[in-house]
């Protein structure tokens, strides 16, 4: 049963900073050794992949663009009359994953057209998310690359979102069928929309590439007040076998990684300081492969 590991999600921490070079350096100066981003387009993917590596890290998740913004897009999957659109994201999403060395990639499905009645449209969505899906998958292969499923919630995130449940994702890769498509599971957004954890995790967990963690409601930190008990989820993830990473996708309380600047209370009911009166790299909080080894201390 290993450890699990943490990854930056660099969309969402060290916000105090204005770019990813800046919080590739942060979030290597903290003690990961993992991270995500969203949308790393802003940046060339050879200075990316160069602060990367000079900063310690590897990159373990991207996203597909999200189309036009400006527009309400957000992804381009599921959504009718776009899919030469997403195709070329696809591409461009490909170019950067093997540029940076990620293995895996979120293909974003996108929002219910403005306008449209999300009944009315669902058949033909899911159609051409199917059909993008397959495609996606032949272009993935060829780059060994692995493509991820995210529901997102409608009841507070997103209204317009098409994909919003681990059951709808779980039957739309059972259809497509393709060994590098997966299931990306967000706690944050399955409480959200089910709840059941417990039961959903072990359900879907075989499914399962890569984890996102966020308090419910605030989307703040898993140790802020909040309906969720991670010490029993991340127990849980162990105990069921989960080895891929946990991405830390919530909106922090201070500037930048606050487990490092404040008091964590661990799952046990000891109080001790992360890093920010410790040298580097401090026992027992190591560096190592897996980022930050929290699980030594809250998993026991």
């Amino acid at each position: 049963m290993a450890p699990l590991r943490f990854s930056a999600n660099l969309s969402w921490l060290f916000p105090e900073l204005p770019g990813l070079p800046a919080r590739l350096r942060a979030a290597g100066s903290s003690g990961f050794e993992a991270v995500e981003v969203a949308w790393p387009y802003a940046e060339p993917p050879e200075a990316l992949a160069r602060a990367a590596r000079e900063a310690g890290l590897r990159l373990v998740l991207i996203n597909t663009p999200p189309g036009d913004q400006e527009k309400g897009e957000m992804g381009l999957g599921a959504v009718p009359g776009r899919q030469a659109a997403f195709r070329e994201g696809l591409e461009q999403a490909v170019r950067y994953a093997k540029a940076l060395g990620c293995p895996r990639i979120h293909l974003m499905a996108g929002r219910v057209p403005q306008g449209a009645d999300r009944i009315a449209v669902k058949a033909e969505m899911e159609i051409v998310f199917l059909e993008n899906l397959r495609h996606a998958a032949g272009v993935l292969a060829e780059a060994d690359l692995v493509g991820l499923l995210e529901p997102i919630n409608t009841r507070i995130t997103d209204p317009q979102y098409f994909l919003d449940t681990p059951q709808q994702a779980a039957a739309i890769l059972q259809k497509v069928g393709r060994p590098n498509l997966q299931l990306q599971m967000d706690i944050f957004h399955w409480q959200i929309m089910d709840g059941n954890l417990t039961g959903n995790i072990q359900e879907f967990l075989p499914i399962v590439g890569h984890v996102q963690v966020a308090q419910v409601p605030g989307r703040g930190e898993p140790s802020s007040p909040g309906e969720l008990n991670f010490p029993y989820l991340f127990q849980l993830l162990e105990d069921e076998g989960y080895k891929g990473f946990v991405g830390c996708e919530y909106q922090p309380r201070g500037e930048g990684w606050p487990w490092g600047r404040e008091l964590w209370r661990d799952w046990t009911g000891a109080v001790f300081s992360l890093w920010a009166e410790m040298p580097r790299p401090p026992s027992p909080y190591r560096r190592h492969s897996r980022g930050l080894e929290l699980a030594t201390f809250i998993l026991g």
